[in-house]
């Protein structure tokens, strides 16, 4: 990577920075928090997406319309993959140019019940590697930045994951994802109950994979495993935790595949390799290909 190219994704988070977090209105028209912090308080119009579980509201569209809009003002030449945009037909696939990819409100399902645990999520990558990502927790003002080779911080203080080695001593995080068939819940479960007889000191589910991510960054746990997440919930997430001094692979052992739908991350690689043996997967398919 030359000089100039890392002046340039300096200036790419400082973008994402501000449109992450601008405050007041910008010619009338509200900003990202703005948006979020409005709906969260009204009746929402909610729909549903691949799954009853999996959950749309207006204003995921309007916030993936904001950030998009204006990041192609200022990079008109990169590309985008973006959550709504995605579940509404578009191709989600990365190439070597220079990608953004957006979640635009993560915990949408908490979002619609007024649990504040709602974030924006917006990942850089070239070359197919991750650059940069941003995490605005839009309910109490946490943001969460990393730049490859620059550090992650919170809020300006820089994040140090937790470098618990025994996973007996380890606070593990996941999610559920969207399937909810007898079978599904039957391995969910289970991989769940491998880990609480290690005994690790326990499993939490908070409703949001990027913020549950940035716990693994900032120390306040020590390792996260998904099945059925996408791209765009991990990728800035990615950059964060890596900065922080963790791991972040894929459920397998190997290498983070981003479009895989599948993530382990953690505070030490001994800790990730642990839950590695114990996981069963759960089949999601993968996001650059056709459902």
């Amino acid at each position: 990577m030359t000089s100039t190219d890392s002046d340039c994704w300096g200036e790419c988070l400082d973008v994402a920075v501000q449109i992450a977090r601008k405050a007041g209105k910008q010619g009338g028209v509200l900003s990202v928090p703005q948006v979020v912090q409005e709906a969260v308080k009204q009746e929402k119009r909610v729909s549903s997406k691949s799954t009853p579980t999996d959950l749309v509201t207006e204003a995921d569209h309007q916030v993936e319309e904001l950030i998009i809009s204006t990041l192609k003002e200022k990079f008109p030449s990169h590309r985008f993959i973006g959550e709504e945009s995605s579940a509404a037909g578009e191709k989600c696939v990365l190439t070597d140019s220079p990608t953004w990819i957006i979640d635009p409100i993560d915990g949408t399902c908490n979002f619609v019940h007024s649990f504040p645990m709602v974030a924006v999520s917006i990942g850089f990558a070239v070359n197919k590697e991750l650059e940069l990502g941003v995490i605005y927790h839009c309910l109490d003002g946490a943001l969460y930045t990393g730049r490859k080779g620059h550090g992650a911080f919170c809020n300006g203080v820089r994040l140090q994951v937790s470098k618990e080695k025994d996973v007996s001593k380890a606070l593990i995080l996941t999610e559920i994802g969207a399937k909810r068939d007898p079978h599904t819940l039957d391995i969910f479960l289970g991989n769940m109950k491998k880990l609480l007889s290690a005994p690790a000191h326990g499993v939490r589910i908070i409703g949001s994979s990027t913020l549950a991510l940035c716990h693994i960054a900032s120390g306040a746990a020590e390792a996260y495993y998904q099945f059925g997440l996408h791209c765009w919930d991990v990728a800035a997430a990615a950059v964060i935790i890596r900065e922080a001094g963790g791991c972040v692979m894929d459920t397998t052992g190997g290498p983070l595949d981003l479009m895989s739908r599948r993530v382990v991350a953690a505070g030490s690689q001994e800790v990730a390799d642990y839950i590695v043996q114990q996981l069963q997967p759960i089949s999601y398919g993968r996001d650059d290909h056709d459902p």
